[in-house]
C-alpha cells in the first residue's frame, strides 16, 4: 500500500539494450540516466517493466524511470507505474525524441497530439488521455530520401553528438522545472528563443 501524497514522474523513453543506447530515439533514456546520476542514485529494473530511482527533494517525492520495453510498448511500463503509486496524469513528464524540432533544441509542451510519435500513442492509450508534459528534445528530420524509422534507430554523428549532449541535460532541467514550478513556468523558460 502506497502511502502519502503521489510523487512525480519522469519518464525518458528509448529502447532498452546496449545496441540502442546513443541512437536518435534514445535521448529520453540518456535524460532518464542524466537525472538519476545528478541525484546519485541508481536506476533498478523494478516489477513494474521500468527501470526506477526514487529521489526526494525537500518535500517533493521524485520517480525518475525509463521503460524496459521497446519504445512501441512504453505505455505498458507508464502505465504500470501510474497505477501502482497512483499518480495523476498532471504529475507525469514523458521526456522523448522529436523529429519535428532542429538538432538539439529543446521544448516543453503540455498534452496535445503525438505527432506519430509511438512511444507517446502508447502511454495515452495506457493512460486514457494526452494530459501530461512532455519534454521534447530535437533531433532533426531524415536526409531526403532516408526512412524516418532508420533515422531514429540510427546512432548520432559526432557533430550531432556535440549539440544533443548539452541538449540533454537542458532537458534534464527542463523536466525538474516542470516539477518543481509547472509546466507553464517551464514553457516560459525553455521555450523562448535562445539569444
Amino acid at each position: 500500500m502506497v502511502v502519502g501524497p503521489s510523487p512525480h514522474l519522469i519518464v525518458g523513453l528509448g529502447n532498452p539494450g546496449p545496441e540502442y543506447e546513443r541512437t536518435r530515439h534514445n535521448c529520453g533514456s540518456r535524460v532518464a540516466e542524466t537525472l538519476a546520476a545528478r541525484f546519485r542514485v541508481r536506476l533498478r529494473l523494478s516489477k513494474l517493466r521500468a527501470m526506477v530511482a526514487d529521489v526526494r527533494e525537500d518535500a517533493l517525492r521524485v520517480l525518475v524511470a525509463k521503460p524496459a520495453t521497446y519504445m512501441n510498448e512504453s505505455g505498458q511500463a507508464v502505465g504500470a507505474l501510474v497505477r501502482f503509486f497512483r499518480i495523476p496524469p498532471e504529475l507525469v513528464v514523458v521526456v522523448h525524441d522529436d523529429l519535428d524540432i532542429p538538432l538539439g533544441e529543446v521544448r516543453v509542451k503540455s498534452g496535445g497530439g503525438t505527432a506519430g510519435h509511438n512511444g507517446l500513442e502508447s502511454i495515452v492509450a495506457a493512460l486514457h488521455t494526452k494530459d501530461f508534459a512532455r519534454v521534447r528534445i530535437g533531433i532533426g528530420r531524415p536526409p531526403a530520401g532516408r526512412d524516418p524509422v532508420d533515422w531514429v534507430l540510427g546512432a548520432f554523428g559526432k557533430r550531432e553528438e556535440e549539440a544533443i549532449g548539452p541538449a540533454i541535460e537542458i532537458a534534464a532541467d527542463a523536466a525538474l522545472e516542470i516539477v518543481r514550478e509547472g509546466a507553464a513556468a517551464a514553457q516560459n523558460r525553455f521555450n523562448a528563443p535562445r539569444a
